[in-house]
């Protein structure tokens, strides 16, 4: 007896094979998606174009200055009097109070992001994470004006008590509020990263021999070191163009740092204090909008930073470590 005659194969959907480009329902469907792609097309072009306009006003603001001081003088020039006569339009001091309280915020806030971002994901337990990792993320959502609140009344008497200086609003407490701040960025992204490593990573490394913590420092980590950068220079992005803490906490000098305990006036905290007081559209007027400038450089500088090193270290599957 030969073998039976097959069936012939039914379509596995024959209602999408039947309604064609042609059919009302298939044109329909496409008129929605052809729509859908222009709505998130003119939301982005929308954002990309107010991005753009802020930044060209900050340009044609912050220009007209460099024709009364050169550029130079300008970044490195020492003395900061846009009110006498003549004026000083030299803001080296603005850039290193800047750049002294990222660099010490920074000392404190990655090593405790990081490990705890590596507790979170590696070694705590889940009814642990469930109480720890919520409140991480609500110190995110806490005004600025609060943590400089907080900074000015409870740390700056406590820093003057203890360490016998003559103010307690300086360097050193503006950098322990920044990185109060940028603790709960660093720690949320660095626990995202490392949670996206492969488990077969982890699970071979434990099977060859390794101990718990060789995994996490020969495995997990380098395999999540594209997304740890990232969320340091994310932190620090926040903590070098913070306003309101450095306006309340740093003292508002504008000298170079000779210590910790120094005041001092980052390039924000000066914007800040003197934009209302600056004649429109006179040379005190351009020479903030000029600061702005070389602040949107720093902060545009740590974005690419954060970039070029999500893209050269990223992790793409197991195979690539």
């Amino acid at each position: 007896m030969g073998a039976a005659r097959r069936a012939p194969a039914k379509k596995p959907y024959p209602l999408i094979e039947k309604m064609g480009k042609n059919h009302p329902t298939g044109r329909s469907r496409q008129r929605k998606e052809r729509a859908i792609r222009f709505f998130f097309f003119f939301v982005a072009l929308a954002s990309i174009t107010t991005l753009g306009l802020i930044v060209a006003f900050l340009f044609l603001e912050g220009l007209p200055i460099f024709s009364k001081v050169s550029v130079s003088d300008f970044l490195f020039g020492r003395e900061w009097y846009p009110t006498d006569d003549p004026p000083d339009f030299g803001i080296f001091a603005l850039i290193a109070a800047s750049v002294a309280v990222t660099v010490v915020s920074a000392a404190a806030s990655i090593p405790l992001g990081v490990m705890t971002a590596l507790y979170l994901a590696e070694c705590a337990s889940a009814r642990m994470r469930e109480w720890v990792k919520p409140v991480v993320e609500l110190l995110a959502a806490l005004p600025s004006v609060v943590i400089g609140f907080f900074g000015m009344v409870i740390v700056a008497p406590f820093l003057q008590e203890v360490f016998d200086i003559p103010t307690g609003l300086n360097l050193f407490n503006a950098s322990l509020m920044l990185a109060f701040m940028s603790i709960p960025t660093i720690c949320s992204i660095s626990e995202d990263a490392i949670f996206s490593v492969p488990v077969e990573l982890k699970e071979a490394s434990l099977a060859l021999g390794a101990t718990h913590w060789e995994t996490i420092l020969r495995v997990i980590l380098p395999a999540s070191i594209s997304g740890i950068c990232t969320a340091v220079i994310l932190g620090l992005s926040r903590a070098i163009g913070e306003t309101m803490v450095v306006l309340m906490v740093a003292g508002g000098a504008a000298m170079v740092p000779g210590s910790l305990f120094d005041p001092v006036r980052p390039m924000p905290a000066s914007i800040a204090a003197e934009m209302g007081e600056a004649p429109f559209r006179g040379d005190h007027y351009h020479a903030l909008f000029a600061t702005g400038i070389a602040l949107f450089a720093f902060t545009l500088l740590f974005n690419l930073t954060a970039d070029y090193i999500s893209n050269r270290y990223r992790q793409v599957g197991a195979a690539t470590l």
